[in-house]
């Protein structure tokens, strides 16, 4: 009998570890294979590293994988404030990376961690380094203009996000995040069931109106995080869900109008926001395809 995905979620947090970040305890994943190139994969918005659990074996076969969830997510610390930030955030992946040893690494990210992906692009652009040898993103806000939030993320940034963070419960969780995914690959209620207890672990459900500032952060740094993908020395990918409402086909044209580097596009006509759940065999097929070519080949789009 299969398992089911709650019974899946306690397995990933009890094979997982934690390191101190400005006293905060942080959960990350972690694949010991240190013969093989690292891929950091970083995840969104309300979700948690868990999101990567489909892809998981895979991507393990071929890479030295490291998952966190970030400050305010899943199994790590979840502070009640308002100053969660992307920039926090990015400093939080690199002090792993360093606690981890990692000074080389390719990055795959979803949703609220595009930006961080961005914030992390623009520092290895003003130092000149080479710590991040590709990036690849699914489904996410890279701009702001494009980004289409639903009515629910709109009322938490408002100043009644507290009231309506209070208000909300399982009912409202999983028919927001439901209207994300794409018509037949909609999640189970007991996968529904799942995120909201990842959602809920260290009393997290009281942060969705704190978390949700990172919409002002992409307005307030746009130019910032549009340049490195515009200018960027390192290979860029994108795989996206096409019928996603929030950031689908109709991201992808505004990546191509504002000339981003772009060496592999691949779409996913049926998928909405979270390929990695819903089409997790295409992800891998897909990430790998764009991984084999970093020696120079020519950009393609599929």
């Amino acid at each position: 009998m299969a398992q089911l995905p709650i019974d899946l979620a306690q397995q990933w947090g009890a094979a997982g570890d934690y390191f101190t970040h400005r006293n905060q305890q942080v959960f990350y994943r972690v694949t010991a294979n240190p013969d093989k190139p690292t891929l950091l994969l970083l995840h969104g918005f309300p979700s948690s590293g868990w999101d990567w659990q489909p892809v998981w074996a895979p991507l393990g076969e071929q890479f030295e994988l490291l998952a966190p969830d970030l400050l305010g997510f899943g199994f790590s610390a979840k502070p009640n404030r308002r100053n969660y930030t992307i920039h926090g955030q990015a400093d939080l992946v690199e002090a792993l990376l360093v606690a981890r040893g990692i000074d080389n690494c390719h990055l795959l990210v979803h949703d609220y961690s595009v930006s961080v992906a961005q914030e992390l692009l623009a520092r290895q652009a003003e130092r000149q380094s080479d710590q991040y040898a590709s990036c690849c993103f699914l489904n996410g806000g890279l701009f702001p203009e494009t980004h289409r939030a639903l009515l629910t993320q709109k009322l938490l940034l408002s100043p009644l996000g507290g009231l309506v963070n209070r208000l909300a419960g399982y009912r409202q969780f999983a028919a927001s995040f439901s209207k994300v995914f794409g018509p037949a690959t909609q999640p189970s209620d007991d996968e529904l069931q799942a995120h909201w207890w990842l959602i809920n672990q260290h009393n997290g459900k009281h942060l969705f109106h704190n978390l949700i500032t990172y919409i002002n952060d992409r307005r307030q740094h746009r130019q910032r995080w549009l340049t490195p993908l515009q200018t960027s020395a390192v290979p860029l990918a994108l795989i996206n869900g096409s019928v996603d409402p929030v950031s689908g086909e109709h991201m992808v044209a505004r990546y191509q109008a504002l000339g981003c580097r772009l060496d592999y596009l691949a779409r996913l006509p049926l998928i909405g926001h979270y390929p990695q759940i819903e089409a997790p065999a295409e992800v891998v097929d897909h990430y790998l395809a764009f991984y084999r070519q970093l020696d120079g080949a020519a950009p393609i789009a599929r």
